[in-house]
């Protein structure tokens, strides 16, 4: 699936479109300053920048994109590449919120955003090809799995990319942003054991994702620190969506009905553990405390709202953008970690 996302608005009919000299009049800059602005380069001032961009919104100037892209070899386009299900975009909100602020991100850069979604065989191919035949500037890679060929490909292709979370196996090459997902986890599960709670499941995201391993990791890390046993049989795994967390809530209550706690490596698992757990008339968070993953808005939600280790996904997408500016202009890659922080609702409390 690809879908162009315009973020770049048009001029009203019948009216004189705008040039760069326009803009630096209002901005009382100078043409050459303008252009810097525009094309993302140094040595320009915050004050002119802003100036730029104030100038830029009350004139309605919008650049000419084939003029651009002869000048600079550039097309002014960045993909955002989803590599779950098509469902998985409308079903967690967490990918929504990426889309928004990285389309926000790029718009304020004037780059257009095309959503691409390779989920399929036939999907990878296509996206690929289009790809590798220079339509984008590079690519914010979401969701990625080890193991995927698609990865390598891409590699190969030369298309700088910059990836939600880490990539396994390709740290190296691939720069990424990331929350802080292990001492996420962990911050997670210390926060049950401090309630007294013994008998802790999880719920861990897909094994073969960055956040994934981490969050789990976390949660060991936490049990060990307070030496409490590492039960496999409390540990599940999802795929991040809300059916995934139901049916690993029944294998875990299988395995250990007299469980006190479970930390779910995803909001969106963990609204579909919640029903289970009232399907067999466990309450939360009396017989049953849970901690999520995220703070989407479908936290809040939830009955009851979720405990929630807090995601920073619009700063994310925002670190995301910039970054890729980065390597497309040649710098080295690199990762960046964010900062997590747990939010204390009721299935949960203090």
């Amino acid at each position: 699936m690809t879908a162009m996302i315009p973020t770049v608005p048009t001029p009203s009919p019948g009216r004189k479109r705008p040039t760069i000299r326009d803009v630096a009049r209002e901005a009382g800059v100078s043409y050459a300053t303008v252009s810097r602005v525009l094309n993302g380069r140094e040595w320009v001032s915050p004050e002119a920048v802003r100036a730029v961009r104030e100038a830029i919104s009350r004139t309605g100037y919008t650049a000419n994109p084939h003029a651009r892209s002869l000048a600079t070899g550039r097309s002014g386009s960045i993909a955002f590449l989803l590599t779950e299900p098509q469902h998985l975009l409308f079903e967690d909100p967490n990918f929504s919120v990426l889309l928004r602020s990285a389309a926000q991100a790029l718009s304020d850069r004037e780059l257009t955003l095309i959503l691409m979604i390779a989920s399929t065989p036939e999907e990878r191919s296509r996206t690929i090809a289009y790809l590798s035949g220079g339509h984008v500037d590079g690519v914010l890679l979401v969701s990625p799995h080890s193991g995927d060929p698609l990865l390598s490909q891409l590699v190969r292709a030369e298309v700088p990319i910059v990836a939600c979370g880490r990539v396994l196996g390709f740290e190296q090459v691939i720069s990424s942003v990331m929350a802080d997902d292990r001492n996420g986890g962990r911050s997670a599960v210390e926060h049950l054991i401090s309630a007294g709670r013994t008998r802790i499941a999880t719920i861990t995201g897909p094994q073969d994702t960055g956040g994934g391993v981490d969050r789990l990791q976390g949660y060991h890390d936490a049990l060990i620190a307070h030496g409490l046993t590492i039960d496999p049989g409390l540990i599940a795994h999802g795929d991040w969506s809300r059916e995934s967390g139901a049916a690993a809530m029944r294998t875990l209550l299988a395995h250990d009905p007299g469980l006190d706690a479970v930390f779910v490596a995803s909001d969106a698992m963990a609204e579909g553990a919640l029903r289970v757990l009232r399907e067999a008339g466990r309450d939360v968070p009396g017989d049953v405390r849970v901690v999520g993953f995220d703070d989407s808005g479908l936290a809040a939600t939830t009955e009851p709202p979720l405990t929630t280790v807090r995601h920073p996904l619009d700063r994310v997408a925002d670190e995301m953008v910039r970054l890729l500016t980065d390597v497309i202009a040649g710098r080295t890659p690199l990762s960046i970690t964010v900062p997590t922080t747990l939010v204390v609702r009721a299935s949960s409390p203090l």
